[in-house]
């Protein structure tokens, strides 16, 4: 069941991207800078959803102010909820996106899916500017 939704979310975003399939049928594809990966997950008996993971940024200065910048940008709303770790090297930011996708055709499986990523490269932009994260 999942593969169909995986399969539908593939034709919807090859309209737009490059994308790779995994050997667990997890898809992967850029959104300019921005990597991003979608698996298929049953929940629950009959609640298929798709996750979407969108690494924003990594390896951004450690003592920059993302987490405070991702508090004001969250509050304004945007698919998907906004993550920060902190690592030895700095800051890492995602988007996480996980939506119930059984059922729906690929025109509106790939606005939704673009919807998502155009944020997450938005993001990127905001966070980031014209800087690269420290070992990009």
């Amino acid at each position: 069941m999942t593969a169909t939704m995986l399969a539908t979310a593939k034709d919807a975003l090859e309209r737009f991207h490059e994308v790779r399939e995994d050997d667990d049928g997890a898809l992967s594809f850029l959104h300019g800078e921005v990597p991003c990966a979608l698996q298929g997950v049953e929940l629950a008996e009959g609640l298929l959803v798709l996750s979407l993971t969108c690494v924003i940024a990594w390896d951004v200065d450690a003592d920059s102010d993302i987490p405070l910048r991702l508090a004001e940008r969250a509050g304004q709303g945007l698919f998907g909820t906004l993550g920060a770790v902190r690592t030895e090297r700095g800051w890492d930011v995602t988007l996480r996106y996980v939506f119930p996708a059984s059922g729906l055709d690929v025109e509106p499986m790939g606005t939704l899916l673009m919807l998502v990523v155009s944020n997450a490269s938005q993001l990127r932009g905001e966070l980031l500017g014209d800087r690269k994260p420290v070992s990009g």
